[in-house]
């Protein structure tokens, strides 16, 4: 079994279709939805973990593809700008995952482990610096 988190982007003519729901049903993938902003008619974002064989999965990225949904791995949404950042550890206290954390007590220096990132963005607005980003 795999597992890859991904963000969807979806369309704003496909935002009504259970195109998630098939997943399941066509290509035996469990997912976790960590993140939706889905609306008809609107477009949409659908932050999720993807689980089940290789091809399985293969297979359900290129429905989705086929759907006009476009795919990202999480890894390429979030970034943290190391120039600005400071290390003044606002963001840890905010993040639900311990995807940005204290690397060294002795300096304080802040860490940042995008694999455990679920693009909440609840770092974005304590951010003193604007070091935290999406990238859609």
């Amino acid at each position: 079994m795999t597992s890859k988190r991904l963000v969807l982007k979806f369309p704003k003519e496909v935002g009504d279709k259970p195109i998630v729901y098939k997943l399941i049903k066509n290509f035996d993938l469990v997912f976790n939805i960590l993140k939706a902003q889905v609306s008809p008619e609107k477009e949409g974002l659908l932050v999720m973990e993807l689980t089940g064989s290789d091809n399985d999965i293969e297979k359900g990225i290129n429905y989705l593809k086929d759907n006009k949904v476009t795919i990202q791995p999480l890894e390429k949404d979030i970034a943290r700008d190391e120039n600005k950042c400071t290390h003044c550890s606002a963001c840890v206290v905010h993040c639900p995952t311990g995807a940005l954390y204290i690397k060294d007590r002795a300096t304080m220096e802040v860490g940042f482990d995008k694999s455990k990132c679920i693009l909440c963005e609840a770092c974005i607005p304590v951010c003193p610096v604007g070091a935290m980003k999406t990238n859609y």
